[in-house]
């Protein structure tokens, strides 16, 4: 069964770890080459099997995928602690749907499978997971730990997060950026996903939290998930509309022609002075357009492991 099909069955996000699942699944099988060259999941890496060795890490598996036989090459246990931020503001619930699919997802739901994806990837390492969602409250905070109840807790609020549908929940993200930072108190990989778009504008107080995140020699990771054809290019008919913000509820009416220059030139400038600004903090900055797949998060995830191991 694929994941379209999972997805009708269950009626969205109810099974959301065997989404993720399946996810990270298709990641790896779409790895050519050496599919799991420094892929750490409960094992270092894969090598070319050798005729006259033992048969007993073949990984058959991968061998129905590729025809050619890998044996794994198992390591020490690792203890990489990881956090993960997720913006559950009103914003992040764009655009306005009542059912999903693997093909079709707002922000909330696209983020929320890429941390499940993260998190089913951590759990096979024997990481421990911790878990912030913030709105225009702190909604939920769960400290880092590996047991399986602890996974099936978090993967619990991911699932509600994406049901939650808040109304004209707005957010000024540096405040619970720095509540969040003083919790972690050992060195973390630290995955926050977020739109960036905020009720308050001071990019000053933003980057000051950002900053705040990166103490105790944390690596932060700054998904910016947004709905690249719709939020950057504006790409919109030029009919009538009437656009709401939907984390104040104020509209105008107006034909997307009439601002679509200002507006991209606007937005393109912003989004380009968070990418200067993130370099300069040191903290990764990866696009994470809603309309494109997993891999680039999954990828991400590996290269940096890499780094902070």
């Amino acid at each position: 069964m694929n994941i379209q099909q999972e997805l009708n069955k269950v009626g969205g996000f109810k099974n959301l770890e065997l989404l993720a699942k399946q996810v990270v699944e298709g990641f790896i099988a779409g790895m050519h080459k050496s599919p799991f060259h420094g892929f750490s999941a409960e094992f270092a890496e894969h090598k070319i099997y050798n005729s006259g060795e033992s048969t007993r890490h073949i990984d058959w598996k991968l061998y129905a995928k590729t025809d050619k036989l890998y044996t794994k090459r198992y390591d020490e246990e690792t203890n990489l602690r990881c956090h993960i931020i997720l913006d559950n503001s009103s914003s992040m619930h764009y655009p306005k749907m009542n059912t999903f699919s693997i093909e079709k997802l707002n922000k909330t739901g696209f983020a929320t499978l890429a941390a499940a994806s993260l998190m089913q990837i951590l759990k096979r390492q024997r990481d421990a997971v911790g878990l912030s969602i913030y709105s225009d409250t702190y909604d939920y905070y769960a400290p880092e730990k590996g047991s399986e109840r602890h996974h099936q807790m978090l993967l619990t609020q991911l699932s509600e997060a994406v049901f939650s549908k808040p109304l004209n929940k707005q957010t000024e993200t540096y405040e619970y950026l720095h509540l969040i930072a003083e919790k972690i108190h050992r060195r973390s990989m630290i995955f926050l996903f977020t739109d960036m778009f905020q009720t308050s504008t001071d990019e000053v107080k933003l980057f000051e939290a950002l900053r705040h995140l990166k103490y105790n020699k944390h690596e932060v990771i700054l998904f910016h998930v947004f709905d690249k054809n719709k939020e950057l290019t504006f790409d919109f008919d030029n009919k009538p509309k009437r656009f709401v913000d939907v984390e104040t509820g104020e509209f105008i009416n107006l034909y997307a022609d009439t601002i679509r220059e200002n507006y991209t030139k606007t937005v393109n400038e912003y989004f380009s002075n968070l990418k200067l600004k993130c370099a300069q903090y040191k903290i990764k900055y990866v696009e994470a357009d809603i309309n494109k797949g997993f891999d680039n998060i999954l990828t991400t995830y590996m290269i940096e492991r890499q780094k902070f191991v």
